[in-house]
């Protein structure tokens, strides 16, 4: 690895290394798409669901290794991104691009391995986050429409691996983790502001922290919170949920819900940070509670 400081301790290469690729954000959209798998398979196969994690890191580290090197000027520009390996110079740009590079192949190759849809939607990934969102997001607030894309994509991927089609039952896990990406990057770009307004990112959908977006963050909390509980009605083919397990996902929900509001009454930065962490754990219960209900129900 190429560094500005040729006397580089071995774990700061690694702590490097696991900061370009974002180890801790792949390891959540891996959990995303094991999830998805589960749902998905009729018989589970340890072999797809390993090749299905590795594939899952090395398609999200793809992505956010090309995103730290397109933002690497206006990453040094904000607090809680200078001390990334690029523009802190740790790391220089050609050996962060070899990352990504290394990345992207492993993993579409590694999900063309399961089937060809998933690698295809894995490519699609990569590409909408490096090539449309990450540009977009100091021209619009619409960058997090398009980055709402590739974020809902590993859910209904691991479907896709477990029956190598698309349907109703992938789209309805792809629609409930788009429209939970609205209030859950609206939180973090609220409390978040002044840091984003350094670099120039406008990630608020009226670009203030005011009325419109505390409204609107809501009405996306509404919508995601419906979504979630839409199996229940036997209308999304073999994805289904007990009765049970939708009362226990819609009151997850309103937990959410419930700071959204909050957000709206105060306003504040804390506020919005709470109902960052209520969406994390959010999706993540959500998630689990899926997943359980079809092995017990």
């Amino acid at each position: 690895m190429s560094t500005v400081n040729s006397r580089v301790k071995p774990a700061s290469i690694i702590s490097d290394f696991k900061e370009i690729t974002k180890i801790r954000l792949s390891v959540s959209v891996v959990f995303s798409a094991l999830a998805g798998y589960l749902l998905g398979a009729i018989e589970v196969d340890l072999y797809t669901l390993v090749l299905l994690a590795f594939g899952g890191y090395f398609m999200v580290g793809a992505s956010n290794a090309f995103n730290q090197i397109i933002e690497k000027d206006l990453d040094a520009l904000m607090d809680r991104t200078k001390n990334r390996p690029v523009p802190a110079g740790r790391m220089s740009v050609r050996s962060a691009f070899i990352i990504a590079t290394i990345f992207t192949i492993l993993g579409i190759t590694v999900l063309y391995i399961i089937n060809e849809r998933t690698a295809m939607y894995g490519a699609i990934s990569i590409f909408l986050y490096t090539c449309v969102y990450t540009p977009l997001k100091t021209k619009t607030p619409l960058a997090v429409f398009v980055g709402a894309i590739p974020g809902a994509i590993p859910f209904m991927l691991g479907w896709v691996a477990a029956r190598n089609d698309f349907g109703i039952e992938p789209g309805t896990l792809f629609a409930l983790q788009f429209f939970w990406q609205f209030p859950h990057f609206w939180a973090i770009g609220w409390f978040l502001y002044d840091d984003y307004e350094k670099g120039g990112f406008y990630m608020l959908p009226t670009r203030k922290r005011d009325k419109g977006t505390a409204v609107q963050t809501i009405m996306y909390t509404i919508w995601t919170v419906l979504i979630s509980i839409v199996p229940v009605f036997g209308v999304t083919g073999d994805l289904k949920l007990s009765i049970v397990a939708a009362i226990i996902v819609f009151a997850l929900g309103l937990v959410m819900l419930y700071y959204a509001f909050e957000l709206f009454k105060k306003r504040t930065a804390k506020a919005a940070k709470q109902l960052m962490l209520s969406s994390v754990s959010y999706i993540t219960l959500l998630q689990i509670v899926y997943v359980v209900d079809k092995f017990i129900r």
